[in-house]
């Protein structure tokens, strides 16, 4: 009898079972302590993720999803005609977002792929200048991120913001309540926010007034811009009234940013964008990202 027929005998599959036995238990157990060490080092990389990405410090998560950053991908690659581009921008926005919240007081408004779609479309739509004009900022973080995007393109943006600093966020239908933050909404967090800019931020223009006001257009009105984000009243007259007002400042060429359009909670921003468009405008619709809205002026 050859050996390989002796191994595979009955009687010697019954003598060497309880080796067998042993040799697989010394397996299993160095199998779980292996098992045990991965979910302790998976557990701890998932608390620091929650640390830095998750809600408890401001609120709401900046943890991304594959399915919406594909979709992202696809939808700035379709305003800018660069996927690569596009991808790369988004990334560097992500980050650059994390960044601003973790240094700066307060957060950005909205959800992560809204703002990296914002913060990545805006200079691969190359606007015709540098003059930037934002209207309502929240606590200033959106606009800080742009100028370090549009910089990094190298470009010079000049800034202006017009906001109320009312304290809170306001919007028409909403109660006014304190943000999740913590930090009140005034213009000494938007500066503090605007220093991270460096010299860019720190030369940045505010107007404190509301965006309707005869006043508060005057001051601000002394320019064409090549970027307006439009993010303040979003009843659809407020935003309609912002669309009339972007049609006398733009400059020819301007990339016009319609934020929150779509998003179920803010009807009223799709229906006066589309209202808009139905009238004599300067505006052509380019599409969006997330839920942002992109037009072009003539």
């Amino acid at each position: 009898m050859n050996s390989r027929s002796l191994l595979r005998s009955p009687v010697s599959r019954r003598l060497l079972r309880p080796v067998a036995d042993l040799i697989d238990q010394r397996i299993d157990r160095r199998v779980e302590r292996e098992v045990r060490s991965a979910v302790r080092e998976a557990s701890a990389h998932r608390l620091s993720n929650e640390l830095l990405l998750g809600s408890p410090g401001r609120g709401l998560s900046r943890v991304v999803a594959d399915g919406p950053l594909k979709r992202l991908h696809a939808e700035v690659a379709a305003l800018a005609g660069d996927r690569d581009a596009a991808v790369r921008n988004v990334a560097t926005a992500y980050r650059l977002l994390v960044a601003l919240e973790s240094l700066g007081v307060g957060r950005v408004a909205g959800g992560t792929m809204n703002i990296c779609g914002k913060l990545g479309t805006i200079p691969l739509l190359d606007p015709p200048n540098d003059e930037i004009m934002e209207i309502g900022t929240l606590y200033g973080m959106f606009s800080t991120g742009l100028l370090r995007m549009m910089e990094r393109d190298g470009r010079s943006p000049s800034l202006t913001i017009v906001d109320p600093f009312a304290g809170v966020q306001l919007q028409p239908g909403t109660d006014p309540r304190p943000d999740p933050t913590g930090t009140p909404v005034d213009e000494h967090a938007v500066r503090t926010n605007l220093a991270l800019a460096g010299q860019a931020g720190t030369a940045a223009r505010i107007r404190r007034g509301y965006s309707e006001d005869p006043g508060t257009r005057a001051a601000v009105s002394d320019r064409a811009y090549g970027v307006i984000v439009i993010d303040g009243d979003h009843s659809a007259k407020g935003v309609r009234q912002d669309l009339q007002w972007a049609e006398e400042i733009a400059a020819p060429g301007a990339v016009v940013v319609l934020d929150d359009f779509g998003d179920p909670n803010w009807p009223g921003v799709k229906e006066a964008l589309d209202e808009h468009l139905k009238d004599a405008t300067r505006f052509t619709y380019l599409g969006k990202a997330a839920h942002s809205a992109f037009l072009r002026a003539s």
